[in-house]
């Protein structure tokens, strides 16, 4: 199982909004990351920073079912605005960071 994680950012004076949106998150958006072939998937938040981890057998696979799929459009159509997210061109996807370590 690969792990991944990505950082993106909240833009100023929408913290409160960010998270409150997450605590209300839609049941079918946390089914189609499920779907998507996404396990153990955490958010933390520095500030304005935002950290993601998650896991995958197919990363492939899960990006290009994110990419396509209308519930993930349309959560991020209600997320962009309060968000600076870059993306990466070849997968649609934000950067990934590469790994530098890790403890079993």
């Amino acid at each position: 199982m690969a792990q991944y994680a990505w950082v993106l950012g909240v833009r100023p004076g929408y913290e409160e909004e960010y998270k409150k949106r997450h605590d209300e998150i839609w049941p079918e958006m946390v089914e189609m990351l499920k779907e998507s072939g996404i396990r153990n998937y955490s958010i933390f938040r520095h500030g304005l920073t935002l950290f993601g981890y998650f896991e995958t057998d197919d990363l492939k696979k899960t990006t290009e079912f994110l990419r396509t799929n209308p519930i993930n459009a349309r959560w991020g159509q209600m997320m962009g605005p309060i968000m600076k997210i870059e993306t990466d061109e070849s997968t649609g996807f934000p950067f990934l960071l590469p790994l530098q370590w890790h403890m079993d």
